[in-house]
């Protein structure tokens, strides 16, 4: 259970996005004809038309929480155990791994817009910073909303806390080809972002993410979306699947999760903030990112 509670911890704090026609019919007294107008949408509007209808798949919920199957693969190594997730809009992100069979926690991870938080219950460590005191997190450009973006499946934007109207000029949806799938793209510095979307309803499949540097090498994260389950209004994908790939250690290093979940429900019985019991030693944050890149 200890490679379990690392492998959380490194693969989700890593890394670790119409036209047409108008018909008008027009008939006068004496004539019974019928005219049609054909009239070709600017390839802007109809770009944001389509970025819109991404941005419109979102679910409204202000809670998520589900049971899951929480699988991580390290090259051979292969570990599936029971947890759970509770997710709070901009308020926390929370993972949660269980002994199977037995039920006890064994390790807990909760994201926030100020820190995150590392819970090492098998042996009584922690680890608590905010985005800047973890290296990893800070180079790749990663912050809470990134994440929560990322795991509520919608678009992103660097720097800011949701996606407003305004903002949707910015996403490059390539409609030319004729695929039920479609990319949308966002460039941001060292960042890349590029989002798989149904042609037909918005829905998004993938999303890709790479950092490059010449100081930091390439990483790439891409974040699969499937089995999409309806939650409020919309749908959620109840199965995410999110891998990561880096050569910031000089050394490719890839790595996968999967997350299964089951019985999603908007519940808000639940608190927002994790207690550490001062029994429990803390452990500097640089420190142990650095011991787990080198695993």
């Amino acid at each position: 259970m200890k490679i379990t509670t690392r492998i959380l911890l490194i693969y989700v704090s890593l890394a670790i996005v119409s036209c047409g026609t108008k018909k008008a019919a027009i008939k006068d007294n004496t004539t019974a004809t019928t005219a049609q107008t054909t009239k070709t949408e600017s390839p802007i509007v109809r770009n944001l038309a389509f970025v819109q209808k991404v941005s419109d798949t979102k679910v409204y919920v202000q809670n998520i929480v589900a049971d899951m199957s929480f699988t991580a693969t390290m090259g051979d190594k292969n570990i599936t155990v029971p947890g759970s997730l509770h997710m709070r809009r901009d308020g926390v992100i929370r993972l949660q791994l269980f002994i199977p069979i037995l039920g006890s926690e064994v390790g807990r991870l909760e994201f926030t817009p100020d820190y995150v938080l590392v819970i090492d219950r098998m042996h009584k460590q922690y680890v608590k910073g905010d985005y800047n005191q973890l290296d990893f997190l800070r180079d790749n450009g990663i912050n809470f909303y990134s994440l929560q973006a990322l795991f509520w499946n919608q678009l992103l934007l660097p720097g800011a806390s949701k996606v407003g109207e305004a903002d949707l000029l910015k996403f490059e949806p390539k409609l030319d080809g004729t695929g039920e799938n479609v990319p949308v793209s966002l460039k941001n510095g060292n960042m890349s972002y590029v989002w798989t979307a149904n042609r037909n309803n918005g829905l998004i499949g993938q999303a890709n993410v790479t950092y490059s540097s010449v100081a930091q090498g390439k990483s790439e994260l891409i974040w699969k979306y499937d089995n999409f389950k309806s939650l409020g209004a919309k749908l959620f994908p109840s199965t995410q699947e999110f891998s990561f790939s880096t050569t910031a250690t000089n050394k490719l290093k890839k790595n996968n999760i999967k997350i299964e979940m089951e019985n999603l429900s908007t519940d808000d019985g639940w608190e927002t903030e994790s207690t550490v019991s001062n029994r429990y030693q803390k452990i500097d944050a640089k420190d142990i990112f650095g011991k787990l890149l080198n695993m």
